[in-house]
């Protein structure tokens, strides 16, 4: 497989949004007078669309706003940052392909570790509010004169405790306007209408309901687990090659795979940081060696209420003990891992693609600067 040099690296068969998306689209933009700008969370069923809609209404939102707030709460399928994340990105410029997602620096970004919150719901929701709260504090309390509108991007898991989740998110953030994504299955869709409101609770809504403009199989398969995996794959390999230069010639998995492998990491001294272990392993999973996963990257006092902020991921390579020492390859720019003191450990996992980096880091080899 090849990559590119730029985090560019997802390609799909997305085609112009059908016209139900545009006017459902120019409806939010336009037909809103409410003041601050509109906040409107696009949710329903895997696989329905809603990241593809969620970008066309950024764009065009963005000719109306100077600039667009996405929050993203969908931590397997992210739009701007790796996967196991929940963020806020403030965007100022139109997406060119809408079928390219590219990576972007997050204003705000909570490593949850997972890419479902089944994995605790309770942190899952924290997150969400922290996220939400935090716009609501910056842009819709101070509101400039034309404002910040905001698009919330959602899970796809509707069904059981993921339904919960979305009705403990929706009443949380009032929306103004909610975008329901339906597919053909109808036992997949959410109720139809505000559904999440319990009755007698009066909140001025706009629902808009619209089709999904993708075939949708009736049953799960086992292709579309596996593309899943795929495009977080990629997510992760897009990340770590900004450890490089955009001008080094890295064509192929298996040149990035060699050279984050020989990449001298950082070293940083373990009696300044503390690990924290988000998610207990999966039964049958463990490995012994604790630093074979991915890391969040946070500084303790980045937020409030004990939720630090995430500045970027990296990858353990391993430990020496007796220099106090731990060694960690990101991209992220030394004067900031300078700053770290919290390293959030969960359960996404460095890409079976990147043999030489695993066996590196399965090896407890060390790298020094």
């Amino acid at each position: 497989m090849a990559i590119n040099s730029s985090p560019e690296l997802i390609n799909s068969d997305e085609t112009l949004p059908p016209a139900e998306w545009e006017e459902a689209a120019d409806i939010i933009a336009y037909d809103s007078v409410t003041s601050p700008p509109p906040v409107c969370v696009v949710c329903g069923p895997r696989n329905s669309g809603k990241t593809a809609f969620s970008r066309h209404l950024v764009n065009v939102l963005i000719h109306r706003y100077r600039s667009v707030a996405f929050m993203d709460t969908d931590v397997g399928q992210a739009e701007f940052t790796p996967p196991g994340c929940l963020s806020l990105t403030v965007i100022d410029e139109e997406t060119r392909d809408l079928a390219i997602p590219c990576l972007r620096t997050p204003e705000r970004c909570f490593f949850f570790g997972d890419t479902t919150p089944k994995s605790d719901r309770k942190l899952y929701m924290a997150y969400v509010r922290a996220l939400y709260d935090y716009y609501h504090e910056k842009y819709q309390q101070n509101v400039e004169p034309i404002g910040v509108p905001l698009v919330v991007n959602t899970p796809g898991w509707v069904e059981g405790a993921g339904f919960d989740i979305l009705v403990e998110m929706l009443n949380h953030i009032a929306p103004t306007q909610v975008v329901q994504i339906r597919v053909s299955a109808e036992s997949k869709n959410l109720p139809h209408g505000a559904f999440w409101l319990e009755e007698g609770i009066v909140h001025e809504v706009t629902v808009l309901e619209i089709k999904s403009d993708r075939y949708d199989s009736k049953k799960k398969t086992v292709q579309g687990q596996n593309e899943a995996r795929l495009l977080r794959d990629l997510r992760l390999l897009a990340y770590f090659r900004k450890c490089f230069p955009t001008d080094k010639s890295l064509t192929t998995l298996e040149e990035l795979d060699h050279e984050l492998a020989v990449h001298p990491p950082y070293e940083i001294s373990m009696s300044r940081v503390t690990i924290k272990q988000l998610h207990p392993e999966v039964p049958g999973t463990e490995t012994k060696n604790k630093t074979s996963k991915i890391v969040g990257l946070a500084i303790s006092s980045s937020s409030s209420e004990d939720l630090p902020c995430c500045i970027g991921l990296g990858i353990l390579k391993g430990e020496h003990t007796s220099k106090d020492v731990l060694y960690l390859t990101t991209p992220i720019p030394e004067d900031i891992v300078k700053k770290v003191d919290l390293l959030l450990h969960g359960l996404i996992k460095i890409p079976d693609c990147l043999r030489q980096v695993q066996g590196c880091v399965a090896s407890n080899t060390l790298l020094t600067n």
